[in-house]
């Protein structure tokens, strides 16, 4: 059966909103304000044979691991209407905080897609409030772990499993909130996805799927033919594990070889001991990114894209982590650093990208009696030959939005002293990079703050001789901290933040 591009982009704008739909669902029935305000999630859907058929704009980290997720429910067996929930990032998880629900959806006994959330709960249990530990180097020690588990089944709870999860978190309440939302969007995913197939037919939207996944994957790999045939290669590094400060060196080899990409990942460090380790499913992710921004923006966002790049990454790597690996700063870290340094690898090819974003995610973790506290933080993005880098955005593998000050404060024992740019800190060129952002939080009672931070000592560099950005900077009182640290603080100890500048894209005028 044959679509037209007019019916063709008809489907595809409909599925993408059926996803878009499942995100506004979850934002607005959200307890934490991680989801509700910050929107650290994502939404997508799957045709009957787990291929992603669209995923909202959401957060870049979730491209390739939510098929996974999708590949670990369907490998148990799973019946029309059951309703699974996981987290382990040996059975389609990413990092333990990352809760994702999938819906099985089906037309009576048979099954004709799935309907997947993947939500970042600010607390999964583990030795740290907020389930993001420095210093974890088993799996175990970050939080509870959740193979695929039918967490419902239609409309009926699974209470036991249920009672099980809130039994190991420290904010219960506020956990079967989320999930609670989480379980709306998923039906909301379910009841548009029906009605596409009652309005459109099975057959057809079945056919449409497979179009759209082959027209999609056209476009990738035209682009690629556009590059010519390229080689180019890169290394950068992470500033410690967690344990250690050793570097931890991340390698890639890119060639683009007429119609794909092909990547190897040989060279890059083993796994170590910190929780810097990632998944074989974040790095996809990292993967299908970097190829996302070289497409133009009408080219829908599906499995089609992955289809066009081939992965050489070596098993028991820091890239492609084996049990009991801890992982948790490795979705987070992790997957900047392998984005950057695939960048690095397309510019040393000749191709034309930017200079480098801040590469990381900032993460900052509060804790207290009964509540904990999460967000991420944005910076300089790199300058470009089409301009310079915006200022305090999130970068790459994130792009979730920041926490409103009257949330923060409404929600929890915080003060924020001051929220700024950080002004000077991008790097100068013919395109100054963005700049980063300073963040002071203030504690009101006695908790534990765990950060987990990157390019500290590493700069953001620039790009066809701009300047690179300045380095972040954590600060407790006004002396400086280390990037990744879990310390005890006092009421009225101050926090500060300083996130790095993006670096600059050409030589300053």
């Amino acid at each position: 059966m044959s679509f037209d591009p007019l019916a063709l982009t008809v489907f595809s704008n409909a599925v993408a909103m059926i996803a878009e739909e499942m995100g506004t669902v979850l934002e607005r029935g959200a307890l934490s304000p991680n989801i509700r305000e910050r929107r650290d999630a994502s939404s997508a859907l799957f045709d009957a044979d787990g291929r992603m058929i669209a995923q909202a704009a959401h957060i870049p980290v979730h491209l390739g691991a939510m098929p996974e997720a999708v590949r670990a429910v369907r490998a148990r067996s799973p019946k029309a209407g059951d309703v699974f929930l996981l987290n382990d990032p040996n059975h389609g998880g990413s990092h333990l905080p990352d809760l994702t629900m999938v819906e099985v959806i089906g037309e009576g006994d048979t099954i004709v897609g799935f309907a997947a959330v993947r939500a970042h709960h600010a607390d999964v249990g583990g030795i740290s409030p907020g389930s993001m530990p420095r210093g974890a180097t088993e799996l175990v020690q970050e939080g509870i772990i959740i193979p695929p588990v039918r967490i419902a089944r239609g409309a009926e709870w699974q209470e036991d499993i249920l009672a099980l999860l809130l039994a190991n978190v420290r904010t219960p309440g506020e956990r079967q909130g989320d999930l609670r939302a989480q379980r709306a969007a998923c039906a909301a995913g379910r009841d548009g996805w029906l009605a596409l197939r009652a309005r459109e037919g099975g057959t057809i939207v079945e056919a449409a799927c497979e179009a759209l996944l082959d027209y999609t994957e056209r476009r990738a790999r035209a682009r690629i033919a556009q590059l010519g045939i390229v080689h180019g290669s890169a290394r950068d590094a992470l500033e410690g594990d967690g344990v250690t400060e050793d570097e931890v060196p991340i390698a890639v080899t890119l060639d683009a070889l007429g119609d794909h990409l092909r990547l190897d990942f040989t060279g890059t460090s083993p796994m170590v001991a910190g929780n810097v380790n990632a998944p074989f499913a974040v790095t996809r992710s990292a993967a299908v990114f970097v190829l996302r921004t070289l497409l133009d923006d009408d080219v829908p966002t599906n499995d089609g894209i992955a289809r066009a790049i081939e992965l050489i990454v070596p098993e028991g790597s820091a890239i492609n982590a084996r049990w009991p690996a801890a992982v948790a700063a490795g979705n987070v870290e992790m997957s900047q650093r392998v984005t950057d340094t695939i960048f690095a690898a397309l510019a040393a090819a000749g191709v034309d990208v930017p200079a480098q974003g801040q590469g990381t995610m900032n993460n900052i973790t509060f804790g207290g009696r009964g509540w904990t506290f999460y967000e991420t933080l944005g910076g300089g993005q790199g300058g470009s030959s089409r301009g310079p880098g915006p200022s305090a955005v999130h970068v790459g593998m994130s792009n979730t939005r920041n926490t409103p000050i009257e949330a923060l404060e409404h929600a929890y024992p915080l003060h924020i002293d001051e929220y700024a740019i950080r002004r000077g800190s991008g790097g100068a060129g013919e395109c100054n990079g963005g700049d980063g952002v300073v963040r002071r939080y203030r504690v009101l009672e006695p908790c534990t703050v765990t950060l987990v931070t990157e390019r500290r000592r590493r700069a953001p560099l620039g790009a066809a001789g701009g300047a690179p950005g300045l380095p972040g900077l954590n600060l407790r009182n006004g002396e400086p901290i280390p990037a990744k640290c879990r310390l005890d603080l006092v009421a009225g100890d101050v926090i500060s933040i300083l996130t790095p500048g993006g670096g600059g894209w050409g030589t300053p005028r």
